[in-house]
């Protein structure tokens, strides 16, 4: 059976281990919403995973959600973005960005013009963002026109392909956590009418389509999907009534694509694997069943965990999100049993070098490139 330090290869992306490091929001884009010098560094340095997802990339300027995010549209963004990955790949790694609109988990303040947030629905969450303000409620959300998804779809490919000229290597559609593409597929939070509303393979359609789409430019053997099918993400958003039903189609749809994977957030985000106030319990097996490439599997996994994922054919590779901001050698800790340090939660969102690229590796640890090629 495989191990996790197994190399792997996933579509077109050839891995040096089954370790992955999960999309996470730093907020420290610099004017413009780029990556800089600080974002070079800090993935540089955690170059030994086999696989790093970049944290979440707005498509366009309507699909930012938060302050200091960075996106992957402008020329700008192309040409910051291009320095993470030459440093990544200088060190033996491998990367993709994760492709992300917001929909209504958005403000005002944060948006064209002013502009008011878009969704599948008018209902506004009550979730907040971050802005210039601090924390805020978000805003009022106005519900897309069907005859605007289009566009939509073609910012989501507009992306794609600027990652590729930003050198990515893949770009993972971020269809989770309750932003846009979940804000379709969820009929607690779907209350349209019409091909994009109702049914399950109507709500599934918007995502369904963005993934075709994005595949085709980019190619299917690039790009991946991450899912998130029990998670209320801090209680803003419901989860649907029947995700069993919903995300078995969902993946069972993607399945004859030939993407590169499918990367799915286990029970809730950031908590159980198992909610306890769940009506009932997920099959991921089940889901697992109906999609023939690779299987990620994220949240709160330990060591042992992952190993026995591995070992036991229950995924393929496993993301680590928090444990990979305060080890940038989380492979070597790992391989080695050596002992984790904590993040220091003060530091997640904002700020400078403090929290971000001055954790230390292990004594005696070696470089990224080092513990790359030793896989």
């Amino acid at each position: 059976m495989p191990a996790l330090f197994d190399r792997v290869t996933i579509g077109d992306i050839h891995l040096a281990n089954r370790v992955v490091m999960a999309p996470l929001t730093r907020n420290r884009a610099i004017d413009g919403n780029r990556p800089g010098p600080m974002t070079v560094e800090y993935y540089r340095q955690r170059a030994s995973a086999g696989l790093i997802v970049s944290e979440a990339s707005q498509i366009s300027p309507m699909a930012q959600g938060y302050l200091d995010t960075p996106g992957i549209h402008s020329p700008e963004q192309v040409a910051a973005w291009r320095r993470v990955t030459d440093a990544v790949h200088a060190e033996g790694g491998r990367i993709v960005i994760q492709l992300w609109h917001v929909g209504r988990i958005s403000h005002t303040s944060l948006l064209p013009g002013g502009a008011a947030p878009v969704s599948s629905t008018d209902r506004r969450s009550p979730a907040m963002t971050f802005t210039r303000e601090g924390f805020v409620p978000v805003s009022q959300p106005r519900a897309l026109r069907d005859d605007e998804l289009p566009a939509v779809i073609a910012d989501y490919v507009h992306a794609a392909r600027c990652a590729m000229d930003a050198g990515f290597d893949g770009v993972e559609v971020h269809a989770a956590n309750t932003y846009l593409l979940e804000q379709f597929l969820r009929d607690t939070i779907n209350d349209r009418k019409g091909p994009y509303g109702g049914s399950i393979a109507n709500r599934a359609r918007l995502t369904l389509e963005v993934m075709q789409a994005v595949a085709k430019a980019i190619g299917a053997g690039r790009t991946g999907i991450r899912l998130s099918p029990m998670t209320t993400f801090g209680n803003t958003a419901p989860r649907d009534s029947h995700p069993q039903a919903l995300y078995n189609h969902v993946v069972e749809q993607l399945a004859p694509l030939g993407l590169a994977y499918v990367h799915v957030i286990e029970g809730e985000t950031g908590g159980a694997r198992e909610p306890a106030d769940a009506s009932e319990p997920f099959d991921y097996a089940a889901l697992r069943s109906r999609f023939p490439g690779a299987w990620m599997v994220n949240n709160g996994y330990t060591r042992a965990d992952a190993l026995d994922a591995i070992a036991s054919g229950r995924a393929d590779l496993v993301a680590f999100g928090r444990s990979f901001i305060s080890n940038p050698d989380l492979v070597r800790r790992l391989r080695e049993n050596l002992p984790l340090d904590e993040p220091r939660s003060d530091r997640f969102y904002g700020g400078g070098a403090d929290g971000y690229i001055d954790y230390p590796t292990s004594a005696g640890g070696a470089g990224p490139h080092e513990a790359a090629a030793g896989q």
